[in-house]
């Protein structure tokens, strides 16, 4: 096994422990999950892992964007059974859910690959939109925990990356991006970023 092969098995684990943390958080009404956030992470790197495997991107670096996608969809599921865990969706919510999803419908007219990708990514970013303003406002109904276990999971793949193009790293570098912006709304008291 590779240093590569290495860093991406630790990635998807930091990633499977991190999901772990949210889940049991939304199981005890907790943490309150996005609805529209957590579905559209799930579809949108589900569809970039399809498109990129179609495309013969590496298949390890590929892991990290499949489970990047299975997890939240089993965020959703968890929250769709525990009523205590959903969040209220405001108008701000379905209209980022609906750019996300016309970026994936937008992608499945198109079929490129690299476009495919660059609109699954974009719905994906109007996805994060909803959550990272809910956990600005409201932080205790995040587990930041997660995000940082993502954000640690997404900088260890940066070296198992074979190539620097849209197929193998765009995704990669938005959920650094991402995960790295969510954890900061979570934590931004108790890191006494903002005042």
């Amino acid at each position: 096994m590779t240093l590569p092969h290495l860093l991406v098995i630790i990635a998807v684990a930091l990633s499977i422990t991190g999901s772990s943390v949210y889940i049991r958080d939304t199981i005890k009404g907790k943490t309150k999950p996005n609805l529209v956030s957590w579905s559209m992470w799930a579809l949108a790197p589900l569809i970039s892992t399809c498109v990129a495997i179609s495309a013969k991107a590496d298949l390890w670096a590929t892991a990290r964007v499949f489970f990047a996608g299975f997890l939240p969809l089993l965020v959703v599921i968890i929250a769709l059974i525990n009523p205590k865990s959903y969040w209220k969706l405001t108008l701000f919510d379905l209209l980022c859910g609906a750019c996300s999803f016309l970026a994936i419908i937008v992608w499945a007219y198109l079929g490129l690959a690299k476009s495919a990708i660059i609109l699954a990514l974009l719905g994906d970013c109007f996805a994060l939109f909803p959550t990272l303003k809910k956990a600005w406002q409201n932080p205790e109904t995040e587990s930041g925990l997660t995000y940082f276990a993502g954000f640690i999971s997404s900088i260890l793949i940066i070296p198992s990356i074979p190539r620097f193009d849209i197929e193998n790293s765009a995704f990669q570098i938005y959920l650094i991006i991402a995960n790295a912006l969510l954890f900061l709304a979570v934590y931004k008291r108790t890191l006494k970023l903002f005042k």
